[in-house]
């Protein structure tokens, strides 16, 4: 499925408009509970909702109608600091983990605590600014805004986020930049939380990894680590399956992954010399279908567990680390051919600079 092409051209455009909000737009929206939200839309087909009152990250998306993701009954939930993750979880197309924490909920020791993937989705976005021009024949247009995890006397990280549409181009870049803005070092955690629903997922669906050895998280998913790559039919409270992957990288040191069946899926691509860890999340419980395609800095596990390891990266005071990402629907067969293809030569690539300390491979 994907929308009738037409010229997307600048002269036609041009020719035809002298406002070019008419083919590609960033529309800032207010919720009925007070919410913000910026409406995305790109004459490519691709349509989606940003919530800057929940870490600037994505909450509906669509392509052509088909929804590409999964989301929570009763979502987008309000940035409420006492309700628990699963209670203000939204689903949704990217919620980002971190910044210091990700994994399950944990003490910080220093007489406070880490809520279940960190305090990022709870943090609201300033400086928000919208620019569009021509670079040559293709309209670029750019979002870019500010994120502060901060606390007296304790940790002062800002994240700047800039995002980047091509008119006709069903995806996008995502484009952090993570600084230390305080004179001691902080533990940097970041998972990218891509979320998948229904029929992106669904029984017969693959997931085509890079990876070059697969590690279950636990025993439930070394129980079921044979069917890593495919997806089945909703099971009511089937325990979630989390597979961790060593992946392979390209020529140009990026990283990527396919969601997708014989005609139609999506794909992730990542620099993985800031994200060399990839998150597999099967969770193919009934109502609650919703899988996870997560590149990160870190593996899901908490503080404590990658200090351990030897994972935790340390951010020094006044040190930046980028992290860049793209997503892009593939809306026909053949952009999922190329697409598995591009995948499978990764595989064959060097190995991504991956911790595996304690990890078992699957068997």
């Amino acid at each position: 499925m994907s929308p009738t092409p037409f010229d997307l051209s600048r002269r036609t455009l041009e020719a035809h408009s002298a406002d070019m909000r008419q083919f590609i737009d960033l529309r800032p929206v207010t919720l009925e509970d007070g919410q913000r939200a910026i409406d995305a839309h790109n004459s490519s087909g691709l349509s989606f909702t940003l919530l800057p009152d929940r870490g600037l990250d994505f909450f509906a998306a669509s392509f052509a109608g088909r929804p590409l993701t999964w989301l929570s009954a009763g979502s987008p939930h309000r940035a409420d600091r006492g309700a628990t993750f699963p209670e203000s979880m939204n689903g949704g197309l990217l919620f980002t983990c971190g910044l210091r924490h990700v994994g399950p909920p944990e003490a910080d020791g220093q007489g406070g605590s880490h809520p279940l993937h960190g305090d990022f989705t709870r943090l609201p976005a300033r400086q928000i600014a919208v620019t569009g021009g021509w670079e040559g024949e293709r309209y670029v247009l750019t979002l870019r805004g500010e994120l502060n995890e901060a606390a007296l006397f304790r940790h002062q990280l800002r994240l700047t986020r800039t995002l980047r549409l091509t008119l006709g181009e069903p995806g996008f870049e995502l484009d952090d930049v993570v600084e230390n803005r305080d004179a001691t070092p902080s533990p940097l955690m970041v998972v990218y939380h891509f979320n998948f629903g229904y029929p992106i997922v669904q029984e017969g669906v693959r997931f085509y990894s890079p990876a070059q050895t697969i590690y279950p998280r636990d025993a439930v998913a070394q129980s079921a680590a044979q069917d890593w790559a495919s997806y089945q039919a909703p099971i009511p409270n089937h325990p979630e399956e989390v597979f961790f992957h060593h992946a392979g990288v390209g020529a140009d040191g990026w990283s990527g992954a396919v969601l997708a069946g014989d005609e139609f899926g999506v794909s992730l691509q990542w620099d993985a010399s800031t994200l060399p860890y990839l998150t597999q999340w099967k969770n193919f419980r009934t109502t609650t279908y919703v899988c996870g395609i997560e590149p990160g800095n870190c593996l899901p596990e908490g503080q404590r567990a990658a200090q351990e390891a030897g994972r935790l990266q340390m951010l020094a005071p006044g040190e930046s680390v980028r992290f860049r990402s793209r997503f892009r629907v593939l809306p026909n067969a053949r952009a999922v051919a190329r697409a598995t293809t591009a995948v499978a030569a990764m595989r064959e690539g060097r190995p991504t600079e991956m911790n595996t300390t304690g990890l078992a491979p699957a068997v």
